[in-house]
């Protein structure tokens, strides 16, 4: 195993994951994304179904929702770049490239659900030539930086978490998809169940907080994510095809890179898995 950062990630070779895996590969599996919260397997040949089996060992698989509100679809597969599964590519003008754009600013992957995800699930297969990786830090380091008052004046606070305040920063979204989405509370410091490591929980989809006003709200949501995602705690990653990727959205905040749509090609397949339950329950 080698660790990819000071404070999160570890590359895991010479496991296949397209077959069943027995409970205690599971459990290694599920205690390496508590301990690392970021795992890469490299050289893997799966599809979607190899992928969705996968996916299905870590938990009950979370519906796309952006198919699911607009469509009224349930799809466990979301696209990340600008190849179609038809084969087509889409340009930098799409609407399509230009909604995705919204995937460049630090976010968690659906904080915006009442059960938001646990993990996220990329299977790469084409990647550009320049641009296109992603960056991510994580939110419990940034959690145990920060001064003991500060993690106790943050410790019982709720924020509200909304889709459509962020995404309409890039895009409209539609109407259909927006009402399938409306904010929820979510807890701002979350408690890792099986290690009690802390973090906060923030990011794009981070609207304000219960009981505070909104300039207030936002000074302290600004600030967490900026301490979070200061150069120097910052992961970039660069996609390999055949690489499986798992990340922690629990604790670990990331953004896309930006690349140049028109010139090159990326197609990487993405899973996620449910979450255990509301926040606000943990």
């Amino acid at each position: 195993m080698d660790l990819l950062h000071d404070d999160f990630g570890a590359r895991i070779d010479g496991m296949d994951l397209r077959g069943s895996l027995t409970k205690v590969q599971v459990e290694d599996i599920r205690t390496a994304i508590d301990t690392y919260s970021f795992l890469v397997f490299p050289a893997q040949e799966l599809d979607d179904d190899t992928q969705l089996a996968f996916t299905r060992w870590l938990g009950e698989p979370e519906a796309n929702h952006t198919r699911l509100g607009r469509d009224g679809v349930i799809d466990y597969f979301g696209t990340i770049g600008n190849v179609q599964q038809d084969g087509t590519v889409l340009g930098n003008s799409h609407k399509q490239t230009k909604f995705l754009m919204g995937n460049n600013m630090w976010h968690t992957d659906s904080s915006f659900r009442e059960v938001p995800s646990f993990v996220s699930i990329n299977y790469v297969y084409e990647v550009p030539d320049e641009g296109g990786q992603t960056q991510y830090v994580s939110a419990r380091s940034a959690y145990q930086r920060l001064p003991n008052e500060s993690k106790k004046m943050i410790d019982p606070l709720v924020a509200i978490h909304d889709y459509v305040f962020s995404r309409s920063k890039v895009a409209e979204v539609d109407p259909s998809h927006a009402a399938s989405l409306p904010p929820v509370k979510q807890k701002l410091v979350r408690e890792n169940p099986a290690t009690a490591e802390k973090n906060y929980y923030v990011g794009a989809h981070a609207k304000t907080i219960t009981g505070w006003d909104h300039m207030s709200a936002r000074g302290l949501l600004d600030d967490l994510l900026d301490r979070a995602t200061r150069p120097e705690h910052i992961y970039t990653h660069d996609w390999e095809p055949g690489q499986l990727v798992i990340w922690d959205n629990r604790c670990l905040l990331h953004r896309g890179t930006g690349y140049d749509a028109d010139k090159y090609r990326r197609y990487m397949r993405q899973t996620r898995v449910r979450g255990a339950g509301p926040t606000l329950e943990e």
